[in-house]
Formats: structure tokens, sequence, C-alpha cells
């Protein structure tokens, strides 16, 4: 399985293509906010000729979904997400201009939602899907077993965590989502997060001020 990340947007979002040798592949968190960004993204996709399966949202903040419509409207997939987010939806463009941001289309409603525990099938592999609130309550993560690797969002970074000032975020409800679901996978896990570098399970363990 290869990971291509693209960083996207003034939030400096990490946007992920999961592609398989069989050119099946998945999008987490188009967060491409403008036409060269999503340009390049549906240019990367066609050049490696890949078969767009999912796409898929850790969670719905606005950086996280710019480009939800986007490849909604050219791959003809609706975002999967959690019903707890789905709140984040509304009013996006106010959202955006309060970070002096334009967005001149109303946010992609969700396709399909998704719960904890469950278990999406793709290519020969298989992604397990757990409910990690706090950062937001519907933020989740997506694991797959079999590669080693978890995709979190913004739920835990490299030597910090995801804030919990936002609406309905909440420390000791992130905290308990970190502790009882993320640091029990294999410390050899490749951490994958909405912004900034990857880590793992093991490296946090020992090195994050917050754990």
């Amino acid at each position: 399985m290869t990971v291509k990340t693209f960083v996207f947007s003034p939030f400096q979002e990490n946007t992920y293509i999961v592609y398989s040798d069989s050119k099946d592949a998945i999008i987490i968190d188009a967060g491409c906010y403008n036409d060269v960004e999503k340009q390049n993204l549906k240019h990367f996709i066609e050049s490696n000729d890949l078969n767009i399966k999912y796409l898929l949202n850790t969670h719905l903040h606005l950086d996280h979904q710019f480009g939800n419509k986007f490849v909604s409207n050219t791959f003809g997939l609706k975002p999967q997400a959690h019903i707890e987010d789905e709140f984040l939806l509304e009013n996006v463009n106010a959202q955006a201009r309060s970070f002096g941001m334009n967005i001149n289309e109303d946010a992609q409603n969700i396709g399909k939602y998704i719960v904890d525990n469950e278990v999406i099938e793709f290519a020969n592999s298989q992604i397990l899907v757990l409910h990690v609130p706090g950062h937001s309550p519907g933020s989740l993560a997506f694991y797959f077993e079999k590669e080693g690797m978890v995709f979190v969002g913004d739920v835990l970074f490299r030597g910090s965590i995801g804030r919990t000032d936002l609406p309905k975020g909440d420390y000791a409800t992130l905290i308990n989502s970190i502790t009882k679901k993320l640091l029990p996978l294999p410390d050899s896990t490749v951490v994958y997060s909405g912004h900034g570098p990857t880590t793992t399970i093991g490296y946090e363990k020992i090195n994050n001020p917050y754990l």
C-alpha cells in the first residue's frame, strides 16, 4: 500500500491518497482549497490511473473538507464521516471568512455515516474505523492493521495532541480517546496526522508530554 501526502491550504492540512498495486485508492480528508490544489490532486489521480473507491473524513473542520465538493463532482463520490460532526457543515462560508478565506459554495453533504468499529473493505485489506472524539465530537481514526498505519486527523500529532477549544471539543474526552483507542495499537504503527510529520505510537508513548 502506498501513501501520497499533499499539504493544502493556508492551514497546511495533510490530504492523503492511499492506493494499492491494483490502483484502487481512497482519499482521506480532501483539504484542497484553491483551483491549483484541486487540479494537483486530480492530476495525480489521473496520471497514476487510480480508481477512487472512497472519500473518507477523519472529521469535518473546514480545512479537512474544503475539497469534498470538488472530489464529489469530479469522481462521483460523497464523503463518509461520523454523524456527530455533521453540524460542522453549517455556515462553512462564514467560518472561512473568519479566517480571511473565501468559499463560494455550500459544504458537501455526508453521503454515508460511518461508526466506531465499522470495517471498510479496501483492495485486499481492511480499514477499522475508530471513534476518537475530543478534538471534535465525530473525530475518527482509520486503522490499517495489516499495513501497520493509522490516519488520525487532528487527534494526535508528533509530540502534541489536537486542540479542544473549538465547538464541542473536550480535553478529557480527547485524552481518553487517545489512551483507550490509539495507544493500545502496536508501537510500530505509523501515525499519519492531519498536520505535520508522521510519527509512531511507540514514539508518542515515550515522548509526548501530553500523554
